[in-house]
């Protein structure tokens, strides 16, 4: 059964960092492409980091820079190192298989 928890959220200040995980179960992170995705408030979801397969990441422009995306098969999780946080980082954080199911989200609040 595949499932995927994210954790690592909470209410930041401006400037201030977080790490958030996701820990799978069903597949390996290690030999799949993942996406971390946002969702702020009344908008759509956004993929926000990508790392495939073979370990290449891609990320969209507003995140460059500021954030990470890395896993640990080890441990099959996925983590997302975010930096520099803007109060529009603001939204739900998911993490995704490529087309496959969603995690419950996890919550990032950035104060001003």
């Amino acid at each position: 059964q595949v499932q995927l928890v994210e954790s690592g959220g909470g209410l930041v200040q401006a400037g201030g960092s977080l790490r958030l995980s996701c820990a799978v179960s069903g597949f390996s992170v290690a030999t799949s492409s993942m996406n971390w995705y946002r969702q702020v408030p009344g908008g759509q979801r956004e993929s926000v980091a990508w790392m495939g397969w073979s370990g290449l990441t891609t990320y969209v422009d507003s995140v460059k820079g500021r954030f990470t995306i890395s896993r640990d098969g080890a441990k099959n999780t996925l983590y997302l190192e975010m930096h520099s946080l803007r109060p529009e980082d603001t939204g739900i954080y998911y993490c995704r298989q490529s087309g496959g199911d969603w995690g419950q989200g996890t919550q990032v609040t950035v104060s001003s």
